[in-house]
């Protein structure tokens, strides 16, 4: 017996621009977009592109852009803590030069394994990778069949990632590069053996 709904779902990831202040390790921290920022995020949307909803994550780099397109396209725009970035701790709001200066055997230890060496005073990365994959399960679910985009953080799209085609989230980590306002996109596909995931496009170019 068929799925009574089998239309895909997408998602369309894209992580939010510079911020003011440079390329830092910020997790939770606050900072705005900067003009930059702004620009760079515009430019990677295609006006003819459609959406039937924008999800955002709830800090300001991600979510005053996500506020503006919604309103120039007429979307639902839901906010999601969930897809907050990474809490790197001790280590959030410097730049990579500080921390390899006080902390460069601890920042080298956590992009080989960030499992076993988290921040220092940070999130576990399990906790990061359980957070983000119920913020995903909860919203595809609820938006199922639809278009959807995802604005949110370099980490956030690689635990999206790991989640969606069930890989550790500690080889993500490393082993995805995702620049400022790059684009990946996952459809979903509902059948009578679960729900499929394929990782359709990853890259700054579509």
């Amino acid at each position: 017996m068929a799925d009574e709904h089998t239309d895909p779902t997408w998602v369309d990831l894209l992580r939010h621009g510079q911020p003011e202040g440079g390329q830092r390790y910020r997790g939770h921290l606050d900072d705005p977009l900067s003009e930059l920022g702004f620009a760079q995020m515009a430019a990677a949307l295609d006006p003819e592109e459609h959406w039937d909803a924008i999800i955002t994550s709830s800090l300001r780099r991600c979510r005053a852009f996500a506020e503006q397109l919604a309103d120039q396209r007429g979307l639902p725009l839901h906010v999601e803590p969930g897809f907050m970035e990474v809490d790197f701790g001790e280590w959030e709001g410097l730049t990579a030069e500080e921390i390899l200066a006080r902390d460069g055997d601890r920042l080298a230890a956590f992009w080989a394994d960030s499992v076993r060496h988290p921040p220092p005073g940070g999130e576990h990365i399990n906790d990061f990778a359980q957070r983000v994959g119920r913020a995903w399960d909860h919203w595809t679910a609820r938006l199922q069949g639809q278009r959807i985009l995802l604005i949110c953080h370099g980490g956030v799209i690689r635990m999206a990632v790991a989640h969606a085609l069930k890989l550790p989230p500690k080889a993500m980590m490393a082993g995805l590069s995702v620049p400022y306002a790059s684009r990946t996109s996952i459809r979903l596909d509902h059948t009578d053996y679960g729900r499929l995931s394929c990782l359709v496009h990853h890259g700054g170019d579509q």
